[in-house]
Protein backbone atom coordinates (compact mmCIF):
# COMPACT_ATOMS: atom_id res chain seq x y z
CA UNK A 1 0.00 0.00 0.00
CA UNK A 2 1.36 3.33 -0.46
CA UNK A 3 -0.12 6.24 1.08
CA UNK A 4 0.47 9.73 -0.81
CA UNK A 5 0.19 13.47 0.46
CA UNK A 6 -1.56 14.80 -2.06
CA UNK A 7 -4.53 17.23 -0.76
CA UNK A 8 -3.56 17.39 2.40
CA UNK A 9 -2.09 21.24 2.27
CA UNK A 10 -5.58 22.80 1.28
CA UNK A 11 -8.20 24.55 3.71
CA UNK A 12 -11.72 23.32 3.17
CA UNK A 13 -14.99 25.17 4.45
CA UNK A 14 -17.82 22.80 4.98
CA UNK A 15 -21.41 24.24 6.16
CA UNK A 16 -22.90 23.84 9.18
CA UNK A 17 -26.08 21.92 8.21
CA UNK A 18 -29.46 24.44 9.05
CA UNK A 19 -31.86 21.21 9.24
CA UNK A 20 -31.55 17.76 10.57
CA UNK A 21 -30.88 14.98 8.15
CA UNK A 22 -34.77 12.61 8.27
CA UNK A 23 -35.20 9.77 6.97
CA UNK A 24 -37.33 8.98 3.78
CA UNK A 25 -39.99 6.50 5.00
CA UNK A 26 -40.47 4.75 1.20
CA UNK A 27 -37.24 3.88 0.51
CA UNK A 28 -34.98 4.90 4.39
CA UNK A 29 -32.32 6.77 2.65
CA UNK A 30 -31.54 9.69 4.36
CA UNK A 31 -31.65 12.73 3.44
CA UNK A 32 -32.25 16.64 4.28
CA UNK A 33 -33.31 19.71 2.37
CA UNK A 34 -30.03 21.71 3.31
CA UNK A 35 -28.11 22.33 -0.27
CA UNK A 36 -25.62 23.99 1.67
CA UNK A 37 -24.44 20.10 3.19
CA UNK A 38 -23.44 19.62 -0.30
CA UNK A 39 -21.36 22.44 -0.95
CA UNK A 40 -17.44 21.94 0.35
CA UNK A 41 -15.11 24.85 -1.31
CA UNK A 42 -10.91 24.41 -1.23
CA UNK A 43 -8.78 26.93 -0.90
CA UNK A 44 -5.06 27.14 -0.49
CA UNK A 45 -4.71 28.96 1.98
CA UNK A 46 -5.84 29.30 5.62
CA UNK A 47 -5.86 33.76 4.91
CA UNK A 48 -7.60 33.27 1.59
CA UNK A 49 -10.85 30.99 3.87
CA UNK A 50 -10.83 33.39 6.12
CA UNK A 51 -11.34 36.26 4.09
CA UNK A 52 -13.75 34.80 1.58
CA UNK A 53 -16.28 33.71 4.97
CA UNK A 54 -15.55 37.53 6.13
CA UNK A 55 -16.71 38.81 2.76
CA UNK A 56 -19.69 37.02 2.46
CA UNK A 57 -20.59 37.44 5.94
CA UNK A 58 -20.04 33.67 6.90
CA UNK A 59 -19.41 32.53 10.02
CA UNK A 60 -16.00 30.89 10.79
CA UNK A 61 -14.38 28.28 12.85
CA UNK A 62 -10.72 27.17 12.17
CA UNK A 63 -9.44 23.76 13.30
CA UNK A 64 -5.85 23.11 12.46
CA UNK A 65 -4.69 19.78 12.05
CA UNK A 66 -2.02 17.83 13.98
CA UNK A 67 0.97 16.09 11.66
CA UNK A 68 0.01 12.88 11.04
CA UNK A 69 2.76 10.57 13.47
CA UNK A 70 5.33 8.69 10.79
CA UNK A 71 5.21 4.81 11.57
CA UNK A 72 8.33 2.68 10.50
CA UNK A 73 6.93 -0.62 9.18
CA UNK A 74 8.49 -2.76 6.96
CA UNK A 75 7.17 -4.84 4.80
CA UNK A 76 8.81 -7.98 6.64
CA UNK A 77 6.34 -6.88 9.40
CA UNK A 78 3.65 -8.56 7.81
CA UNK A 79 5.03 -12.12 7.90
CA UNK A 80 6.33 -12.00 11.58
CA UNK A 81 5.41 -14.41 14.14
CA UNK A 82 4.57 -11.38 17.06
CA UNK A 83 2.17 -10.26 14.46
CA UNK A 84 -0.56 -8.95 16.26
CA UNK A 85 -3.68 -8.45 13.98
CA UNK A 86 -5.57 -11.22 12.22
CA UNK A 87 -5.24 -11.64 8.82
CA UNK A 88 -7.40 -11.37 6.45
CA UNK A 89 -6.16 -13.90 3.38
Amino acid sequence: MQSGTAKTKEWVLDYEPEQPRAVEPLMGWTSSGDMKQQLRLHFDTKEEAVAYCERNGIAYEVFESKPPKRQRISYSDNFAATRRGAWTH
